[in-house]
């Protein structure tokens, strides 16, 4: 087994914030910053993560309110795209990064295309986007509120498992270590020792306070980053005709679909590591070409 197989645990201090990051691989190597998606944790990533750190040195942090990040006192300002990009810049920083790779999963990949259309676009030199577009549909912003916005409650982690599974459903098909590692890293107890999902509730504020950056085709016209979208073949978030737009429009990206998913494919089935890897070493080739 490599010595890089199993993450590190860091919580490191940005903008007032504890963000618990898990480390991957040699530190020397080139960086790789994975962003999970809105209710989801930096655990997503595990599959990936270990075979990416072969080669990588791969940061994946926990979202501030979510899973062992601490949570906002300032929700309405800093649950929104904004804050953590700022973030996101804040541990690159903290971590050395004059450049890193983004591979961002839904709320992760709208981070990674807030950085890449800003003045800051130069601290990143490719972006894979995991199943979300610069334009998110009401319909699928109602079905996120329907399951998000009431915190189920669980007697068992046997039961939350349960859940989780249906709920998350759309990721496709995972082996079932993927899904006993998310109902273990998704569930906190509360003061009478049932089971909740590990976030605050307060996150979904951002469709309110800040929902401008649910539409955001001005910034995604600006990237001039090499960038691939996988995109979830029944996906709600990422529908044909904001795919279709994106093809034609800004960095044009490269595009693969993903069949037997929706929002969002969770990647972490022995191929589809493969293919991520293969994804991340083609945009590789392509920056040191055009460098």
């Amino acid at each position: 087994m490599s010595q890089w197989s199993q993450p590190r645990h860091a919580f490191v201090p940005v903008l007032g914030h504890e963000i618990y990051v898990a480390e991957w691989g040699d530190p020397a190597a080139p960086p790789l910053v994975m962003w999970h998606g809105l209710a989801r944790t930096s655990r997503d990533f595990d599959e990936l993560a270990t075979e990416l750190a072969r080669d990588h040195f791969v940061i994946c942090p926990d979202t501030i309110g979510r899973g062992q990040s601490s949570w906002s006192q300032h929700p309405e300002a800093e649950y929104s795209i904004k804050h953590y990009t700022q973030i996101a810049l804040g541990l690159m920083e903290h971590y050395g990064m004059e450049q890193a790779g983004w591979f961002g999963t839904s709320m992760g990949g709208l981070i990674g295309m807030r950085i890449a259309s800003g003045p800051m676009a130069d601290r990143l030199n490719y972006l894979v986007i995991n199943d979300i577009g610069p334009e998110v549909p009401q319909p699928a912003i109602d079905r996120i509120l329907a399951y998000a916005a009431e915190l189920p409650c669980f007697d068992t982690v046997a039961e939350a498992d349960r859940w989780l599974r249906a709920t998350y459903a759309p990721f496709g098909v995972a082996e079932d270590a993927f899904w006993q590692r998310m109902a273990a890293t998704s569930l906190r107890r509360k003061g009478n020792g049932k089971l909740t999902l590990h976030y605050d509730p307060k996150i979904l504020v951002q469709f309110t306070a800040s929902a401008e950056e649910l539409l955001s085709w001005d910034r995604y016209d600006r990237i001039a980053l090499p960038l691939h979208v996988i995109q979830g073949a029944t996906s709600d978030i990422l529908p044909p005709q904001i795919l279709q737009r994106m093809c034609a429009n800004g960095p044009r990206p490269t595009v693969t679909t993903m069949q037997g998913c929706g929002h969002a494919p969770n990647l972490s089935m022995p191929a589809d590591v493969r293919f991520v890897r293969e994804v991340i070493s083609t945009l590789e080739v392509g920056c040191s070409t055009s460098g």
